[in-house]
C-alpha cells in the first residue's frame, strides 16, 4: 500500500486549525486518498500563542461572545463544502446545556455560567473554545485522512526532490509533500532607529520597552509611582492598562453603587506607575458598538462590490487608491450608516429612505450635491457620518499644558463611548458592517496587482489605519476604565501627532496638540503596539533560513521610476492561494503561507458567523490549492 500524502501546517492556533477545517471539508473531493496533517506549534494548538491559557485571567477578546466562530455557514461563498460548527455562543450554550462546565476549572466555569451573547469572554475562555473547535476538526476529519500534533517549533525546510523536509526544533525531521506557513504575527527584531533608542537609553539608566506583544513584556521594570511615556493607544496600549493596574493590584468600582454599569472609579493598589500616552491620532480606536441593528444588516456590498472593483482591475491602468477607489468606499461605508438611521430611527430624517437612497445612489461622494442631500434629509449633525471626525478626533484641538488637554480630551473619549453605548446611535454599527464589506473588496483590489506602487506604499497603510481605528476598538467597560484612571490622574493623554527624544537624562515628549509647551519628561517609555512586519528582521528561525535561501522575499513597493518607495516587509504570495514567492519572483507550487506575516490582508483568524467573512474564503481557497498540488489529487483536480 502506497504511503499516504503529508502536508505540515506550521501554527496550530486558529489559522492553522481553519486550514485543516477546510482540507477536512475539501479532502472527499480532491484528494480522497490517504492524508496525514502535522500541526507543529510550541505553543497549545487551537489556541496557539495569542490565545494561549497561559496568560492573566484579566485580558478579555476584543469581539463579543456570539461574533466568533471560523466554521462556515451559509453565507460563505466558497468552492468548498460548506461544513457548519459551533461558534463560541453555540459552545457556551451546549456546554451550559448538556456538559459540565466545572471541568474547565473553577474560574472558567463560573465566567462560562455567566456568558452572554454580548460579553466580552476573557482570553483564557476563548482559549478553551479554540482547542475545543480543533479537537472537534480532528474528530470530524474524513476516512483516510488523520492529524498529528507536534508541540514543538520549525526551524528549516529543506528539499529531497519534490519532497519538503521539515526540520523540528527537537530534532525531527518530518517528509511531507506540502507546507502550509500559518504562524500569525510574527515577532522582530528592533530597528535602527529603535536600537539606537535603546542604546542612548541604556547609557542614560533609562528603560525602554520596544514593539512586542504586551502580554510577553517585562513590565516589572516599571516601577510603582514612575512617571511612564506611552507611545501607541491601540489595542496593545488597552492591555498594557489591564496589566499595569488591575494586574498590580488595583480595582474599579462603580461611582454608584446602584449603578452597575455607569462610570468606574479607579482604587489604587501603591504599585502602580503613572502613564502619559499618546500617537499619531492622541485618541484610544472607538470603543466597539454594544448593541444590535434595528434594520437589520444592510444590503452589502452596493457601490463598491465585485462589478466596481473588476471595473478598476479591468481599466488597464495602475489605480489610485485615494482618488478612484475611496469615493466608492466612502458612499459604501456611508451606506450602511443611512440605511441604519433612515430605517432604524425614521423620526430622526426628513425624507422617506426610498427617496433618500434613489437620490443616494445617483450621487458622488464628497460632492456638492451629495452634501445638500444629507443635510436637508439628516437635521442633526451627530446623525450624518462624519469620517474627519472618527479618522482624527482630536484635529483642530490645542492646549497651553498637559493639564489643560486632560478635560478636553477626556470629554472626547466620553461622548464617543456614549455614542457606541445608547441604542440611539445604531448607525455606527451600520458603517461597521459596510466597513467589513469595504475591506474584503480593498483586499481584492490589493491582491490583483492593479493599484499603483504608490497607492500600495502610503493609501492601503492609511486605509488600514483608519479601519483599525474604527472598527477595531476595544469593549465599552475596558474604555470606562480608562476614562476612570485619568480622572484619578494615573493616565494622562499627550494628544495626537506625538514625538519622543532624549535629552537632559530623560525621555522627552511632546505633541502636535500641545505646541509649544514645554516637554513631559520620563524615566521610562514603551512602544505599546506589535513591532512592524519584517521579514529580514524576523526571529522566528524558519521564516529566517528560508529568506537567507531565498525561498521566500519581501514585498518591496517600487515606483514607475524605479524608485523604493516602501519595504513592507511582508512576504510574497501569490494572491488567490497564497504560494509563495521567492527572490527570484517564481511561485513555489507546494509552499503556501496565510496570515498578518504575508503581503495578502486577510482580516482575523476567526470571525462572526454569517458574514460571508474574507478570511474563511481565502483558508478555503488555500486549503483547496495544497489538496489539488499533492501527488494523490484526484484526476482532474491538479491545480493550475
Amino acid at each position: 500500500m502506497a504511503p499516504a500524502d503529508a502536508v505540515a501546517i506550521v501554527g496550530a492556533g486558529p489559522r492553522g486549525a481553519g486550514i485543516l477545517e477546510r482540507m477536512a471539508a475539501s479532502a472527499p473531493e480532491l484528494h480522497p486518498g490517504g492524508l496525514h496533517v502535522h500541526l507543529i506549534d510550541p505553543y497549545p494548538a487551537g489556541a496557539g500563542r495569542i490565545w494561549r491559557h497561559d496568560q492573566s485571567p484579566l485580558l478579555a477578546m476584543n469581539s463579543m461572545a456570539a461574533d466568533v466562530t471560523i466554521f462556515t455557514d451559509d453565507s460563505v461563498d466558497c468552492a468548498g463544502p460548506i461544513r457548519p460548527g459551533p461558534s463560541f455562543w453555540d459552545w457556551a450554550q451546549d456546554l451550559r446545556a448538556h456538559g459540565d462546565p466545572d471541568a474547565l476549572g473553577p474560574a472558567l466555569a463560573a465566567e462560562m455560567r455567566a456568558v452572554t451573547a454580548s460579553t466580552f469572554p476573557s482570553r483564557r475562555l476563548q482559549s478553551a473554545y479554540l482547542a475545543r473547535v480543533l479537537r472537534e476538526v480532528i474528530a470530524g476529519l474524513p476516512r483516510g485522512m488523520r492529524a498529528q500534533i507536534h508541540r514543538t517549533r520549525a526551524i528549516g525546510i529543506t528539499e529531497d526532490g519534490s519532497a519538503q523536509v521539515v526540520h523540528l526544533e527537537d530534532g525531527a525531521a518530518l517528509r511531507v509533500d506540502a507546507v502550509v506557513l500559518a504562524s500569525g504575527h510574527l515577532d522582530a527584531g528592533p530597528t535602527d532607529e529603535e536600537r539606537a533608542l535603546a542604546a542612548r537609553a541604556g547609557g542614560l539608566g533609562l528603560r525602554y520597552l520596544p514593539p512586542e506583544q504586551t502580554t510577553d513584556s517585562d513590565l516589572s521594570v516599571l516601577r510603582p509611582g514612575e512617571r511612564v511615556l506611552v507611545r501607541g493607544m491601540g489595542l496593545a496600549f488597552v492591555d498594557l492598562l489591564v496589566l499595569l493596574f488591575e494586574g498590580r493590584g488595583g480595582r474599579f468600582e462603580p461611582e454608584e453603587p446602584d449603578d452597575p454599569d455607569g462610570s468606574l472609579r479607579y482604587v489604587p493598589s501603591g504599585a502602580e506607575p503613572r502613564l502619559v500616552a499618546g500617537s499619531p491620532r492622541g485618541m484610544p480606536y472607538h470603543s466597539k458598538p454594544h448593541y444590535a441593528l434595528r434594520a437589520g444588516r444592510p444590503p452589502l456590498p452596493r457601490f463598491f462590490g465585485a462589478q466596481a472593483v473588476d471595473a478598476l482591475i479591468g481599466s488597464g491602468e495602475p489605480v489610485d487608491l485615494a482618488r478612484q477607489a475611496w469615493p466608492l468606499m466612502a458612499k459604501e461605508i456611508a451606506w450602511g450608516w443611512y440605511h441604519e438611521l433612515f430605517l432604524g430611527h425614521p423620526d430622526r430624517v426628513r425624507l422617506p429612505w426610498a427617496g433618500f437612497a434613489a437620490r443616494y445612489a445617483q450621487l458622488g461622494w464628497e460632492t456638492p450635491e451629495m452634501a445638500a442631500l444629507i443635510a436637508a434629509a439628516v437635521p442633526d449633525p451627530v446623525d450624518r457620518i462624519d469620517f474627519a471626525a472618527l479618522d482624527r478626533p482630536l484635529d483642530g484641538v490645542r492646549a497651553p499644558d498637559l493639564a489643560a488637554l486632560q478635560p478636553l480630551v477626556r470629554e472626547r473619549i466620553a461622548e464617543d463611548l456614549r455614542q457606541h453605548l445608547d441604542p440611539a446611535h445604531t448607525p455606527h454599527l451600520g458603517a461597521f458592517a459596510a466597513m467589513l464589506s469595504v475591506y474584503a473588496q480593498t483586499t481584492r483590489l490589493a491582491g490583483s496587482g492593479a493599484l499603483s506602487a504608490r497607492s500600495r506604499a502610503f493609501d492601503l497603510a492609511r486605509w488600514q489605519s483608519f479601519f483599525n481605528g474604527v472598527a477595531s476598538g476595544p469593549p465599552g467597560f475596558r474604555v470606562r476604565e480608562l476614562l476612570a484612571l485619568s480622572r484619578a490622574g494615573f493616565v494622562e493623554f499627550l494628544g495626537a501627532g506625538m514625538w519622543v527624544d532624549v535629552g537632559d537624562g530623560a525621555f522627552r515628549a511632546g505633541s502636535a496638540t500641545l505646541e509649544g509647551a514645554a516637554p513631559v519628561t520620563a524615566t521610562a517609555l514603551v512602544d505599546a503596539r506589535l513591532p512592524d512586519a519584517s521579514a529580514a528582521r524576523t526571529v522566528d528561525p524558519l521564516l529566517a533560513s528560508l529568506l537567507r535561501e531565498g525561498a521566500v522575499s519581501e514585498d518591496v513597493l517600487v515606483a514607475d521610476d524605479g524608485t523604493v518607495l516602501r519595504n513592507t516587509g511582508l512576504i510574497r504570495v501569490r494572491p488567490a492561494d497564497g504560494a509563495l514567492v521567492d527572490a527570484s519572483g517564481a511561485v513555489h507550487p507546494r509552499r503556501f503561507a496565510v496570515g498578518p506575516h504575508t503581503a495578502v490582508k486577510v482580516a482575523g483568524a476567526f470571525t462572526r458567523p454569517g458574514m460571508n467573512a474574507q478570511s474563511l474564503r481565502y483558508n478555503d481557497a488555500v486549503a483547496r490549492a495544497v489538496l489539488q498540488c499533492l501527488p494523490g489529487a484526484a484526476s482532474g483536480a491538479s491545480a493550475a
